[in-house]
């Protein structure tokens, strides 16, 4: 395929009227999708440091069968997500309706059982995302690989199309409010209120994972910084950094933020973000790096906030960013859906 892909024109993103501002896209981004009509099968993929992760195959029961050689996107969660995650049961459903095949990756720990190491997933940790993909490939030769990302696994994604360059086995790839800078998306969830919340509310999972593995992590944490930590830095300076090699948190967030990665893409792929997104200040958008790729396709809309993109009625709710990642894929891959 040519370098910057089939030429896409994003839909305009409308955001509810009855949805102000962003922390209400991003709170209703997370209740207000559904959840229900997507069946999953369950396969455990053995890693090869000793490990595993769980890959759910999705199907929509009752909707128009797809052949078994559609092709085949895989999806990748967000911080504290999973394959129940609303936002990924919501894009299997749109790839199945476009005539592709979901597969959620579930990140270590993430599946529902913890995982058998001393360590976790983090944001620029792309070696289970490259060992699954070689899996797929090796398992469906000749189906078409594509991808999906939101949040942290959309900075994870981008960072491994970047690290692979050419030799990608993707077709394309969607990336859905990804913190490209880690550093300036945790300092703008410290500077404001409903950051804060937003964050206490994912420190408490992360402890409670974290801390509950005992006797597996003594030696590789420390327990009362990871106690008194209340910022994304405190816990990543005191957990993430130190379990998983790196010097420090600036080390973690320099060596992992995508938009570092993002010159070297080669594989077209679209970048959904809202400008008022609270995970992320507008000054770090890395509007240069896309503009100078061809690529990488933006769309950047004014509202949206954090995973949100909610439009429609309040009696039926529309989810913009699902839709415009199965039309995008569609159009890589020459599928009909893709008009």
């Amino acid at each position: 395929m040519a370098e910057g892909g089939r030429q896409f024109i994003p839909r305009p993103f409308r955001a509810a009227w009855w949805l102000p501002g962003p922390h209400a896209q991003t709170v209703a981004g997370k209740y207000l999708r559904p959840r229900t009509g997507v069946h999953y099968r369950r396969e455990r993929v053995e890693t090869p440091d000793g490990d595993f992760v769980d890959l759910d195959f999705a199907a929509v029961p009752g909707a128009a069968a797809i052949p078994e050689d559609a092709p085949l996107v895989l999806v990748t969660h967000g911080l504290e997500g999973s394959a129940q995650s609303a936002y990924v049961l919501e894009t299997c459903r749109c790839l199945w309706d476009a005539g592709m095949r979901g597969v959620a990756l579930n990140f270590r720990s993430c599946g529902g059982e913890p995982n058998r190491l001393p360590r976790f997933y983090h944001a620029g940790d792309t070696g289970d995302v490259g060992f699954v993909l070689e899996r797929l490939a090796s398992r469906f030769p000749g189906v078409p690989l594509a991808a999906v990302g939101f949040s942290l696994g959309g900075n994870v994604l981008l960072k491994y199309l970047g690290e692979q360059g050419s030799r990608a086995p993707l077709r394309a790839a969607v990336a859905v409010s990804v913190p490209f800078d880690l550093s300036a998306g945790a300092d703008a969830l410290d500077g404001s209120r409903m950051g804060r919340v937003y964050v206490s509310i994912f420190l408490r999972s992360l402890r409670r994972k974290w801390l509950g593995k005992g006797e597996a992590m003594r030696g590789s944490l420390d327990r009362d910084r990871i106690l008194a930590a209340r910022t994304f830095r405190e816990f990543d300076d005191a957990g993430t950094a130190r379990l998983h090699g790196f010097r420090d948190v600036d080390h973690y967030y320099d060596s992992s933020s995508s938009a570092r990665y993002l010159p070297a893409i080669r594989r077209p792929t679209l970048l959904v973000q809202a400008m008022d997104d609270p995970f992320l200040p507008p000054a770090a958008l890395p509007r240069d790096a896309v503009r100078a790729n061809p690529c990488l396709t933006a769309a950047f809309t004014e509202h949206g906030g954090h995973v949100g993109f909610i439009g429609g009625q309040p009696w039926a709710p529309e989810c913009w960013a699902e839709r415009e990642a199965a039309r995008f894929l569609a159009l890589q891959l020459g599928l009909p859906s893709g008009a």
